[in-house]
């Protein structure tokens, strides 16, 4: 399983000429492993609503044509990541960053992500 960071989304669907060699050759790779967290349609919401994200679709047509176009997988928020996200380490403060996080670690996954905090959490797997 590899779960792509909200803005790996965003950019895999709109722009990817932001992604790293490194993202673009394990999203080329695993194509069938490709995974988004429903917590990145929530945060793509929260960003349009706020102004501090422009796309040229409104979100959830966004979202689920990403989904449709790339063969995405959409995992669903489970009570066992929400928990693990809450028992990890005070490394990162943004929640959702957290339960991306939670996420890869209760499933044995990579992350793709830019984020340069994501990878001190402890056996937690980030591509960049």
């Amino acid at each position: 399983m590899i779960l792509l960071d909200t803005h790996v989304l965003v950019w895999l669907a709109s722009d990817p000429g932001q992604l790293s060699k490194a993202a673009v050759r394990a999203i080329e790779k695993q194509p069938k492993a490709l995974c988004i967290s429903v917590v990145s349609a929530w945060e793509i919401a929260l960003l349009v609503k706020r102004g501090r994200l422009e796309l040229p679709l409104p979100p959830g047509e966004f979202i689920t044509r990403a989904i449709r176009h790339h063969g995405l997988e959409e995992l669903p928020l489970e009570r066992r990541v929400v928990e693990r996200a809450v028992a990890l380490p005070d490394i990162h403060s943004d929640p959702f960053d957290r339960i991306l996080a939670a996420e890869c670690l209760e499933r044995g996954g990579t992350l793709i992500s830019r984020d340069t905090i994501l990878p001190r959490y402890p056996r937690l797997r980030v591509i960049w």
